[in-house]
């Protein structure tokens, strides 16, 4: 097995710089035919960051080069001013709620993905997460570069260096103390994946709306494993963008994101009776300890090939 992970790392791990922007737009650009490509940002309370990503991506991958398609911004209910920062800079702003009403939302980053695939068109789907600082158009080039020069490749996650704080490489904490052990340990294959967390990735749709979506924190995991299933591993590939540098979650939220993810992997490891889960986080009071009770993540939506609205439209 960890020959085979070798192999990978040598075949299908690259660096952004690898593939400029004028080897990915040139060629397509002067064909009809040119592979669409739909960026999407899951957006929750980001008006902070959101504007300059969709300023830059606009700019950049829209304006001066022809790469990408369509920009979106789906907002799971913001209560500051994502939406209007997000559309000023260019961005498509869609409402969660507004994206096939007839199923009632659930809460999760993983709801808003699985819902984008109805309201976006491109035959390529690039995630970005809304909460990056400092933000280069290489996390959009570099994860659909593969996608769009080798026909072979299906799904493309980021990989980066995450520093916390002033020190570089101790971000990412979930990922080394639960995401990475339990590939090591479940899906081996997997083990050479850096950020397999990492909310930068880019996808074939035809893959896509294949696979089911935990709607939580476990989406990331999970779409990982089941591409790994249902495409293999040499149709999944990582490119190397530089640096990621985000707002970080305190140590309770870590908590419920650990649970979620390792409940996600607890589903694909044994689809027979499963009890819906609670995590409880004891706090120090004044008067003793206050357990906090949270509910874990277990929901999934089906593959979005299933829901009749977006069989329809593709259909059409």
């Amino acid at each position: 097995m960890l020959e085979e992970v070798e192999r990978w790392l040598t075949r299908r791990s690259w660096s952004s710089a690898d593939r400029p922007l004028d080897r990915l737009t040139d060629a397509p650009d002067s064909s009809p035919h040119r592979t669409s490509v739909s960026v999407v940002l899951p957006a929750l309370n980001e008006a902070a960051t959101v504007g300059a990503i969709v300023a830059t991506i606009r700019r950049e991958l829209m304006e001066k080069v022809r790469l990408v398609d369509e920009l979106v911004v789906i907002d799971s209910g913001s209560t500051d001013a994502t939406a209007a920062v997000a559309r000023a800079a260019g961005a498509r702003v869609v409402h969660r709620d507004a994206i096939l009403p007839r199923i009632p939302a659930l809460p999760g980053k993983g709801e808003v993905l699985w819902r984008s695939l109805l309201v976006t068109s491109g035959e390529i789907v690039c995630f970005i997460d809304a909460d990056l600082r400092d933000f280069s158009a290489d996390f959009v080039s570099g994860t659909v570069g593969p996608l769009l020069t080798d026909p072979t490749v299906q799904f493309v996650k980021a990989m980066y260096d995450r520093p916390f704080g002033d020190s570089a490489g101790q971000g990412g904490r979930v990922t080394e103390l639960v995401a990475r052990p339990l590939l090591n340990l479940h899906w081996p294959q997997l083990a050479g994946f850096v950020q397999p967390l990492g909310g930068e990735y880019a996808v074939r749709r035809s893959l896509l709306e294949r696979l089911p979506f935990p709607v939580g924190y476990g989406v990331e995991l999970g779409l990982l494993v089941d591409a790994l299933h249902t495409v293999g591993l040499d149709a999944l590939g990582q490119v190397d963008v530089g640096v990621r540098r985000h707002r970080h979650q305190d140590g309770q939220a870590l908590g419920r994101m650990a649970a979620a993810i390792y409940r996600t992997a607890q589903l694909r490891l044994s689809r027979g009776h499963l009890v819906r889960p609670a995590l409880t986080q004891f706090e120090r009071g004044e008067e003793g300890f206050v357990p906090r009770t949270h509910a874990v993540d277990t929901e999934e939506r089906p593959p979005m090939r299933e829901i009749a609205e977006y069989a329809e439209r593709w259909a059409a």
